[in-house]
């Protein structure tokens, strides 16, 4: 099953603005590394995941695409 993380995190970044090094800077990554994530190159860790489902005020769940955001 493919993941839904990276089009979500793309989404996410775009609709506030950010570029992936403003992201990144935010969450205590390298712009490499989120640019990783967002190509579906690598998975972030759970401290990660956490950092971003936080910064974006959504739930976990909606961040890795068990659910639609509403």
């Amino acid at each position: 099953m493919k993941s839904e993380l990276p089009t979500m995190l793309k989404i996410l970044r775009t609709e506030s603005n950010l570029t992936q090094t403003e992201i990144a800077k935010k969450i205590n990554v390298s712009q490499r590394a989120y640019s990783f994530y967002e190509k579906g190159e690598r998975e972030p860790s759970i401290e990660t995941l956490i950092k971003l489902a936080e910064y974006y005020k959504i739930p976990l769940d909606v961040l890795v695409g068990r659910y639609k955001r509403a």
